[in-house]
C-alpha cells in the first residue's frame, strides 16, 4: 500500500508565530498560526486536516459499504466537526461529529443507519483516531 506524506514548518513562538503546512502531492499548501488554531485566525489548522480527512474517509467507506450491502449510493456528502477543547494537561480532540448525507435508491432508513454506524467503526481515518497505542517520534536537531 502506498505511504501518504505531509510536512508543517513552525517559526517563532507558540502565539506569535506561524506555519506553513504542506502535502507532498502537491495538491495542498497553506498557512496556520496560532489564531487560526486556537481562535479565528485566517490560515488552516491541524484540526481542520483531520476533519477534511476523515470526511473523506467516512464517505467513501459508506459507499462502498453500501455497495457490499446491495445498494449503490448515488452521492455521499459528509461534514466532520473537530471539537477542540482546552483542558489543565492543554489542548485535545474531544469531539468529532460526522453529518452525513447520501442518496441512495431502495434501501430502508433502518438498514442505512445500520451501515453508517458500521462505516464509521471501519473507516481508516475513524479507526486512527479512535486509539493509537504507539506514537513513534523520530527528531534530530539541525543547526
Amino acid at each position: 500500500m502506498p505511504q501518504r506524506t505531509a510536512s508543517a514548518r513552525w517559526d517563532g513562538t507558540l502565539e506569535e508565530g506561524h506555519g506553513t503546512m504542506r502535502m507532498r502531492s502537491g495538491s495542498y499548501e497553506g498557512p496556520y498560526s496560532f489564531q487560526s488554531r486556537f481562535q479565528e485566525g485566517d490560515g488552516t489548522n491541524p484540526e481542520e486536516l483531520i476533519a477534511a480527512a476523515h470526511a473523506g474517509c467516512f464517505s467513501m467507506a459508506l459507499s462502498a459499504d453500501l455497495s457490499r450491502a446491495g445498494h449503490d449510493a448515488t452521492t455521499v456528502e459528509t461534514t466532520a466537526t473537530v471539537h477542540l477543547e482546552l483542558e489543565e494537561s492543554g489542548p485535545r480532540i474531544a469531539r468529532i461529529v460526522l453529518d452525513t448525507r447520501a442518496t441512495v435508491p431502495g434501501i430502508s432508513d433502518d438498514e442505512f443507519q445500520r451501515v453508517a454506524a458500521g462505516a464509521k467503526d471501519n473507516c481508516p481515518v475513524s479507526k486512527a483516531l479512535a486509539a493509537v497505542e504507539t506514537i513513534e517520534v523520530n527528531a534530530e536537531l539541525v543547526g
